[in-house]
């Protein structure tokens, strides 16, 4: 894919725009491959993660940071419309990241900022993020424990 587009340009700048235009529209053909092989794999990394877990429960590991974010989504709204109070993640330490620092937690947690959804670490398992959908914002936390839980120094979280 990338020769196509390096080939492509190549052509274009020694005055072959039929050449340019071939390799540029075979580039992008490698490309739509690409992409939907990596959507079946991440779909079939997904599944096979998530077979035997609880209701509620979603395993995001192996998953890029992008397609964790789509999962997440998918995951929240059928929670959301199966009436589902709670909703764990399984986002991982970032143990086997690159340089060991965690890239879907923080995805994540961003993620729940946006929705505006309650999420916190599980206090057994960092890893884990829970998350309180089709509750009342008001029954939630409030802004002064809010701000109690951010200034604390401890490996817990809260986003909102």
């Amino acid at each position: 894919m990338a020769n196509c587009f390096r080939e492509s340009q190549e052509a274009y700048h020694n005055g072959d725009g039929a050449r340019a235009k071939e390799l540029s529209n075979e580039g992008k053909e490698h490309q739509q491959q690409m992409e939907k092989l990596n959507r079946e794999a991440s779909e079939w990394i997904f599944i096979e993660n998530n077979k035997d877990s609880a209701p509620g429960e979603i395993d995001l590991h192996g998953l890029y940071v992008k397609e964790a974010i789509e999962y997440t989504d998918r995951s929240l709204e059928e929670a959301k419309m199966n009436g589902q109070h709670e909703v764990r993640l399984i986002v991982g330490k970032g143990l086997h990241s690159t340089g060991g620092v965690a890239k879907i937690k923080p995805a994540i947690e961003e993620l729940m900022i946006k929705h505006q959804l309650i999420a916190e670490l599980d206090p057994e398992n960092a890893g884990v993020l829970v998350v309180q959908v089709n509750t009342a914002r008001d029954r939630g936390v409030g802004p002064d424990e809010l701000a109690r839980r951010l200034e604390t120094k401890d490996d817990n979280c809260i986003v909102m």
